[in-house]
């Protein structure tokens, strides 16, 4: 990969010890007064009207700002994961802003606000007694029933290895449900650059993208959509479409958790359909829970088995009140076919041909890949943060297939990845030594990053 000797200060792995200095030199930096408030704003995409949710936190008073070499002032634009809205960053965004002094914008995707009531917690549980699903709200007063999906169990063995039994609301065509699940891929994008527009206005802000886990997939497009982006600084991410769809596939990137060898739990190429919803569950704890315990304590974490799903059931108590509910495997995943027919069923509704429903097409298409061409902006500097027990990110899979393919990109962007001695890929949870996991590491090393220059082009 390009580098400098200036980027040398960034080892591509720091031991436990380094960990806890970098966070107690965050955690000793005085305290910023912060401003917080929330921006909803309602967008039109394909014909359908979308309520996006944004979160600021920001320095209450101006001199406390924080600047890059630029004279900047200093943005970051985060996208929580695959199971929450804007209040899952609320420990990064706190951290990054009232120790740094950045303005954080925190957006959640469309569909997962609660629209229904100010606090945005979700009532009850994914899954009621009744057998009710929990399903989006794209715009306040528009609700999903029953009447417009099906209840899908998903028990085949190459799913329950990874997930245990699946339920899905699968849409059924012709229902607002059907619509909006081919469409809200371009409402999302469009969403982020309106956010941006809002609220980093180009002159005057320099902003760095975060996606966690699943929200990766679309940070990883935001630099080439706004030009004051300058590039991503992510935590515990996903790559884009493409090349997560090579990762995903690609059984050497197994490597280890800890000291521990990884089992493949499955090689097949997703084939997840635009129309179905996976309804998160306690499950989607637990299959994260079993290898960060093998992680952190060895395989006699087995022997304390009750006892590891009572932290799991009493951790699903609180976390299902964010929206736990996910459709973004066609994105994630690069999953051309479905894709396509988001695409089709799209073009059907608008009653788009030719020229137009080709271009349609084209769109959805570029959703798992970079843009590329003449006119079209270089990728910019990317910084990747892994944790030691992640059950996602290894170091193979950064060496052997993500930093390769971004290195075939031309121009080849600058990208740096380094390994954390601690914490684990939900990387705001609270460990020993570590009261805000491991987001003050990061806010440490994207400072001096930003300071160095990493992101000067």
């Amino acid at each position: 990969m390009q580098s400098s000797a200036q980027y040398e200060t960034i080892k591509d792995f720091y031991p436990r010890e380094d960990v806890l200095q970098m966070d107690r030199a965050i955690a000793d930096l005085p305290d910023i007064p912060l401003a917080e408030n929330e921006d909803l704003f309602r967008i039109e995409s394909l014909g359908l009207q979308w309520d996006i949710g944004v979160f600021i936190t920001q320095p209450s008073d101006e001199e406390k700002v924080m600047r890059g070499p630029d004279g900047r002032k200093t943005g970051f634009f985060l996208l929580h994961g695959g199971d929450g809205d804007f209040k899952s960053l609320s420990i990064l965004a706190r951290q990054l802003a009232g120790k740094l002094g950045a303005k954080v914008l925190s957006m959640t995707f469309p569909g997962r606000l609660y629209l229904q009531h100010p606090s945005r917690d979700w009532p009850g549980d994914t899954i009621q007694s009744n057998g009710l699903l929990r399903t989006p709200i794209w715009r306040e007063g528009e609700i999903i029933g029953p009447d417009q999906y099906d209840v899908v169990q998903d028990s085949s063995t190459i799913n329950r290895l990874r997930y245990g039994t699946r339920t899905l609301a699968r849409a059924k065509p012709g229902t607002i449900f059907w619509d909006r699940m081919a469409a809200w891929p371009v409402a999302f994008e469009e969403a982020m650059a309106v956010a941006c527009a809002r609220h980093f206005p180009i002159s005057e802000y320099a902003v760095h993208a975060h996606g966690h886990s699943t929200g990766g997939a679309f940070s990883a497009k935001l630099p080439q959509l706004v030009e004051n982006v300058v590039g991503q600084t992510e935590l515990e991410t996903a790559p884009i479409g493409y090349i997560n769809e090579v990762k995903h596939d690609w059984s050497g990137a197994l490597g280890k958790i800890g000291n521990y060898e990884r089992v493949s739990m499955s090689s097949h190429r997703r084939t997840d359909a635009f129309n179905e919803l996976y309804i998160r569950t306690w499950r989607d704890l637990a299959r994260y829970a079993g290898p960060e315990a093998l992680g952190q304590e060895g395989p006699p974490a087995l022997m304390r088995l009750p006892w590891l799903m009572e932290e799991v059931l009493a951790a699903w108590e609180d976390d299902r009140t964010r929206p736990n509910f996910k459709a973004e495997y066609p994105i994630t995943h690069n999953i051309v076919a479905s894709l396509e027919a988001a695409a089709q069923a799209v073009s059907d509704r608008l009653q788009l041909a030719g020229q137009e429903h080709q271009k349609l097409v084209e769109k959805f298409l570029s959703f798992g890949r970079y843009d590329a061409g003449s006119g079209v902006r270089p990728v910019q500097p990317i910084f990747y943060i892994n944790s030691a027990n992640s059950r996602d990110n290894s170091p193979e899979a950064f060496n052997e297939i993500i930093l390769p393919m971004l290195a075939e990109l031309t121009p080849a962007p600058r990208v740096k990845a380094t390994q954390l001695g601690a914490g684990t890929h939900i990387y705001y949870k609270a460990m020993p030594e570590l009261p805000v996991g491991l987001t003050r590491a990061a806010a440490f090393l994207w400072r001096q990053a930003i300071n160095d220059g990493f992101f000067s082009l």
